[in-house]
Parts: structure tokens; sequence; C-alpha cells
């Protein structure tokens, strides 16, 4: 008897064409990089900014142009208030989002001994409390939808500690926790919760850090360069996609080698 050759299905071209997604800081930077990522998958995105408004809409243009849905949507994270009214006027003009990206994040270096509260605290209230805060106002459309995702941008530095990073490291390190809960919460939901944890990547952000260490800091990283935002990207499209439906409560490092 002859054997049955199995049918291969082709790839998936545009792996998010029913997807709504939101990502917070996506003016700029990594955040940019995943905009653009998954409106070139298909999906419709609201792209949030604190105060960078030119360059929001220059990737809400960008995406336009190239046949897909965005709009530009402010809001500072940090601000339970604000993030309320964005998640209003997302599902307005988009309806109810399917994946959160929460990538929004600052840094205020300075040494423990030199470190005040209020370089404690704004930290803490972006890169920590601002997750709380959209997790919260889209809790609800990630639970009821059939594909939702929430995906936090993290750090290597939460997993390591870095000099003169306290604050920083430690708002990184509490979305690991805050991600593997979530996970638990959602699962009855077929909902999933996971985290991406960059490297050291060239961004505007790694600007600000001075040559010499820089340079030390790649000594340290086997592949023997800092990431590019195109790195990180590929992973977010991952968990977003119906690939992803069975992985939740991880957390994925991106970093060229370097030890946890």
């Amino acid at each position: 008897m002859a054997e049955t050759v199995q049918r291969l299905e082709p790839l998936e071209r545009r792996p998010l064409t029913d997807r709504t997604c939101l990502v917070t800081g996506s003016s700029r930077g990594i955040g940019r990089e995943i905009a653009f990522e998954l409106a070139r998958c298909g999906a419709d995105v609201a792209v949030n900014y604190r105060s960078s408004e030119d360059r929001a809409l220059a990737v809400t243009e960008t995406i336009e142009e190239n046949g897909e849905t965005a709009v530009p949507v402010q809001a500072d994270v940090s601000d339970l208030a604000a993030v309320e009214r964005m998640a209003a006027e997302v599902r307005e003009d988009l309806g109810e989002i399917d994946v959160l990206v929460n990538n929004a994040g600052i840094t205020i270096d300075r040494t423990f001994e030199d470190m005040t509260y209020e370089d404690w605290r704004t930290v803490i209230d972006v890169n920590l409390h601002g997750t709380f805060n959209c997790t919260k106002a889209f809790y609800e459309d990630i639970k009821s939808s059939d594909h939702g995702r929430l995906i936090n941008i993290s750090s290597v530095v939460g997993q390591q500690g870095n000099y003169g990073q306290a604050n920083y490291a430690t708002s990184k390190g509490g979305l690991f926790a805050f991600t593997r809960t979530l996970a638990l919460e959602l699962a009855s939901h077929d909902s999933t919760a996971n985290c991406v944890a960059p490297g050291f990547t060239e961004t505007d952000m790694l600007e600000k850090v001075p040559d010499r260490v820089q340079d030390k800091i790649c000594e340290d990283i086997p592949l023997d360069r800092f990431a590019e935002p195109e790195d990180i990207v590929g992973m977010v499209r991952f968990l977003a996609s119906d690939q992803a439906e069975y992985m939740t409560g991880q957390v994925l490092g991106i970093n060229g080698g370097m030890e946890w």
C-alpha cells in the first residue's frame, strides 16, 4: 500500500494579521523596532510615547506608508490616570488589544552612596510601576483575547546587577517575579506572560555610558559586541505569535552569551 504523503503547510507569512498590539516607549530604540516588526507581521500597532511626539509620528507614518495600521498614543506610563486615558484612546481607535509589550524604561545612574530617593523613585515609577499601570489598564483585554500576550522587556542588568544601577537593576529584576506571577494568573484564560531580558543594546541609553565603560562591558560579552535592536525583535515577534502559545512564565535572555 502506498504510503500517504503528508502535506506541508506553507510558512505563515504574516503571523500577526489578526492582532492588535500596544508597545510602550516605542518612539525610539528597541521599542520602535518592536513596533516596526509587529506591524511588518500584520498587526495593528499603538505607538506609545511620553514626550517625543515627533518621533512617535515618524514611527506611525513609516508603518502606514508600508500599508499597515498604527496610531500614536501619548501617556507617561508612571501616571495611572494617563495610562487609563491612553487605554480608552487605543480601544476607540483600534479596539481591544491582544498583545501588550511593556517596553518603556529609563535610567538615572549613580552609585548607591550618591543616589537620592528621587533618583530611586523616578526609575522605579517608570520601569516597574509603569508596567503595573499598563498591565492593569489592559488586563481584561489580554484575558479575553483568543491570542492574549503579555510581554515585558527587562534587562540583563536585572539578572546580574550593575555598578551604579541599583534603581534600574531593582526595577528590571522585579519584572521577572511580576511576569511569572501573571503567567500563573493568566493561564486559566489561555493567555501568556513572558519576559525578554536584552543585554547591552546599541540605543541612546547605551550612548550615555562612557566609552571606557562600554569597552569593559564588551569584554564580558562572548560574542564580543553589543546587541542591535534588531537582535531583540525576533523574540518578541515569536512570543506574540501562535507558535509561542505553550510558552509562559519564561525569562528569555538575549545577551550575547553573558552568564546569569
